[in-house]
This record gives C-alpha cells, structure tokens and sequence, in this order.
C-alpha cells in the first residue's frame, strides 16, 4: 500500500511486524541484486594499482592496463567509482573506473602507499620528488 511516497509491507509469515520502506530504499534493494560487483582487492587513495580494463575495437576485443596512483575512491555500491592517475610522458591522465563496471578485468594493487586524506587532489600539482607518496610499512609476523 503507497502511503505519500512511503510503501508499507506487509508479509503474511511476519504477523504484524510491518516495515515501511522509501521509494529509494526499494530502488537501493532492487540495484543490489541486480548489480553484480566482483570481489576486488582492498585498496585506498595513495595506492598504486594495475587496472586491466577491456576494450572494444571494432569486432575485437583487448585488454589495456592502467597503472598509477589511485586519488580517490567515490560512492557506494553499485555507483562507486575510483580515480587513478598516471604520468603519460609529461602529461598527467587520469581515469575513472565504475566499480560494477562489467569491462573492469581485475584490479592489482601493487603498492600500499601512506596518505592521510581519502582524496589527494593536491597529488596532481606535484611534480618529480615531490610527487612520490611514502609506502606503508606492513609488519611481517616472522
């Protein structure tokens, strides 16, 4: 029953447990099993990762690796995206890569890097030595 955006459900094994659900709480629910997100790698800004990402040329398709330094990772679920950034020459080109995205072939995460914030924007005014992030110690149990 629609109640000013707001549905009520009702369900008969549940006796009078009703729970009241938004129209975007059903849509979030609906997007969750529909979406199917592979199981990556943690990984966080500062990390430099290897994306394998597919590409379609004409009637074929390849596989292209981008490696660089991951700037931010943005949003939730299905929507989350994550940047990453590397340098092509002298020119910094950066990518944005849907989490759910079905071209997405893996993700490798080759260093650990040690950054404070969760979106290093000021990673792209820096340049030769200063453009180089700290890696993160790991501590072995040996």
């Amino acid at each position: 029953m629609l109640i000013q955006n707001y549905f009520v459900i009702l369900h008969p094994d549940l006796g009078h447990n009703t729970r009241i659900y938004t129209v975007m709480d059903i849509i979030k629910e609906l997007q969750k099993e529909l979406t199917e997100v592979k199981n990556f790698p943690v990984f966080s800004s500062g990390d430099t990762v290897t994306v394998s990402y597919k590409i379609k040329e004409g009637n074929k398709e390849r596989i292209q690796q981008f490696q660089g330094v991951v700037l931010q990772r943005r949003g939730s679920g299905a929507t989350e995206t994550f940047t990453v950034r590397k340098m092509s020459g002298n020119v910094g080109v950066e990518r944005i890569f849907p989490i759910a995205s079905p071209f997405l072939e893996d993700v490798v995460v080759n260093k650990r890097g040690a950054v404070r914030r969760a979106r290093i924007f000021y990673f792209r005014g820096l340049t030769g030595k200063a453009a180089r992030i700290k890696e993160k110690r790991s501590f072995s149990h040996a």
